[in-house]
């Protein structure tokens, strides 16, 4: 699936334009690239069908960029990107990656200290020689610093969302072998994780040799770093490294378990099998000789019970199914996003295991934006594309406020002129809903940047942080508190402000955020975006426990973007939420009524 890197070479175009200050090109390039990542069918495949012509009819790709990719297709370059790359004085790939560092300040950085490369960077700004740049100064520089220890406390890992299509790929393609009888993802892709380190994929099959150089040899592979009878490693063209084992059908189980982890989850396992005197890995659950078991065990049916036999010899008990193991070390079976071992074992052998929600749960999508501000699509293509994905209603949430970048809305015509549309739109269309919403800009006193007369007329009302997230703990949690108390605000949008291994969290006393939303009834948002997946999974669990109610969104900006629920519901699964939970699980009368209740 050669999208990933069609997608990365794309993003890098948009950034060299942008440097050169190039009109539009930069904006295509970057549209074009959020599509590619987030589209599930193989470029190849798409062109093979149906030649130039089929990739033009990919939304945001134009006659211009379906050439580019054609010509990756067949020769594996793109000439135009080649150039750029070798024109530009600076290694923009990874100092974009530094939040607060676009390729207009980059340019600057360059044209005043010749920085090219994340080494300069750090070197100069340790040398405070940033702070003393015009439209700088000692806060970008300290802000510089720490984005950089951020960016390398995650090196090496992707985002969830940047891998998961590819890696479900890559099992489709081996799974379609007639050699192979079973194929899974395992490890942290498996737990959804929010990042990745690597690809784990796990297989039956009644001819590993086939399997084994299938993978080896796949377009997507571009070397091969281990090749074995049972296990096999390559690096992919993006630069992930990929694994593949295969394992007997009576081990499978055992060996899902184990691969998929995490770690801790298993060291605990491990543990309740040596207390019952048996051995637990990869190859199964085994009692060990000389233990003691009753004859009743389903190993022996035909003993009478009330006796006990003693184990000759090493003999397998489970293994098959991670079901049975879990079964026989006395534990009910644990979801993998819940195998961090932070009270799941505890649970489940109490049998007090929360029935995760699941992605079919969902009716609604709680925050996405149109053409009106700084989406792609017009409000009825979303509509109608969010009915494709199963949804039954959407709330559209166009930025409101002062945020200029956005093309935020912000007088009375304009939001009386969208809400006609909506009304029209739900008149219109049939199996889909359309809420009327607004995700409003708080400033930085935790006042929304709306007028509460307009604020009062919407449906529902996101409040969210773009600017100044680098405000003191005190200051900032403060104003996540004020905004809370807002009776117009009935969801906190992407609550913490990070972005998954750009930007971290802003500095919150998250206890006394947590109060205030329980105080308030204000709703938390989990932001399905890959990008985002703000809240993290740890705060999920805590805001749970107050019986705090949480909402999805995939505050999509394109159509591809409204399948991004599934990463939410990670997120979500990973915080032990029920249906219950999620507000976006009621049916349309219901979310309706609820929003209006809580506006009273």
């Amino acid at each position: 699936m050669i999208n990933q890197q069609i997608a990365k070479i794309f993003y890098q175009m948009s950034e060299y334009y942008a440097m050169d200050e190039v009109a539009f090109k930069p904006q295509a390039y970057e549209k074009a690239a959020r599509v590619l990542e987030s589209l599930r069918k193989d470029l190849t495949d798409i062109y093979e069908m149906g030649s130039i012509k089929a990739l033009v009819e990919i939304e945001g790709i134009g006659q211009g960029l379906a050439e580019k990719i054609e010509e990756f297709i067949k020769t594996g370059r793109i000439k135009e990107y080649e150039k750029l790359k070798k024109a530009c004085p600076v290694d923009l790939e990874h100092l974009t990656v530094v939040e607060g560092l676009g390729p207009k300040s980059i340019k600057a950085l360059y044209e005043e200290l010749n920085i090219k490369t994340l080494e300069d960077l750090e070197k100069a700004a340790q040398a405070d020689k940033i702070s003393k740049l015009p439209h700088f100064g000692k806060k970008s520089q300290d802000n510089i610093l720490q984005g950089i220890e951020y960016v390398k406390s995650g090196s090496g890992r992707r985002s969830l969302g940047n891998v998961l299509f590819l890696a479900r790929h890559l099992v489709e393609k081996i799974k379609s072998l007639k050699e192979t009888e079973t194929v899974i993802l395992a490890g942290s892709l498996r737990r959804g994780k929010e990042t990745i380190g690597d690809i784990d994929i796990l297989a039956v099959a009644n001819d590993p040799e086939k399997v084994m150089d299938y993978f080896c040899s796949m377009v997507e592979v571009e070397r091969v770093l281990a090749r074995g009878e049972t296990k096999s490693m390559v690096r992919l063209h993006n630069g992930l490294e990929t694994d593949l084992r295969i394992v007997p059908k009576e081990s499978f189980g055992a060996a899902a378990q184990y691969f998929t982890g995490s770690k801790d989850h298993n060291i605990e396992l491990r543990k309740i099998a040596e207390k019952k005197g048996c051995k637990l890995n990869e190859y199964g659950l085994f009692i060990l000789p000389g233990k003691k078991i009753p004859i009743s065990n389903d190993q022996f049916p035909k003993k009478s019970q009330n006796q006990k036999i003693k184990i000759k010899t090493e003999e397998q008990i489970a293994g098959k199914t991670e079901k049975e193991i879990y079964e026989k070390l006395g534990l009910i079976y644990i979801e993998p996003e819940l195998r961090e071992n932070t009270g799941e074992i505890e649970a489940s052998r109490a049998r007090r295991l929360p029935n995760l929600v699941e992605l079919k749960d969902i009716l609604g999508d709680l925050q996405m934006h149109s053409d009106w501000s700084d989406g792609g699509y017009s409000i009825k293509e979303m509509a109608l594309e969010a009915k494709r994905l199963g949804r039954q209603y959407i709330a559209i949430t166009d930025h409101g406020g002062n945020l200029q970048v956005a093309r935020a809305l912000n007088n009375k015509k304009d939001i009386y002129a969208q809400w006609q549309e909506i009304d029209k739109l739900n008149k219109e269309l049939s199996g889909i809903k359309i809420l009327k919403g607004i995700e409003v800009d708080i400033d930085d006193k935790g006042e929304p940047e709306l007028p509460a007369e307009l604020l009062a007329g919407f449906d529902v009302v996101l409040g969210s942080i773009h600017l100044k997230l680098r405000l003191p703990k005190e200051v900032q949690t403060e104003r996540l508190v004020r905004a809370m108390k807002n009776p117009h605000i009935d969801i906190l949008a992407h609550p913490t402000g990070r972005k998954v291994l750009t930007r971290e969290a802003m500095a919150l006393d998250m206890d006394k955020v947590f109060k205030t939303a329980k105080e308030t009834g204000t709703v938390l948002e989990i932001n399905a975006y890959p990008e985002r997946l703000d809240l993290k999974d740890v705060h999920v669990h805590q805001a749970l426990g107050l019986g705090i109610k949480l909402s999805l969104g995939t505050d999509a900006h394109l159509l591809s973007h409204l399948a991004f629920m599934e990463f939410g519901v990670f997120q979500a699964r990973r915080g032990w939420a029920e249906k219950k939970d999620i507000i976006c699980t009621m049916c349309f009368d219901e979310i309706k009524e609820f929003l209006k209740q809580h506006k009273k």
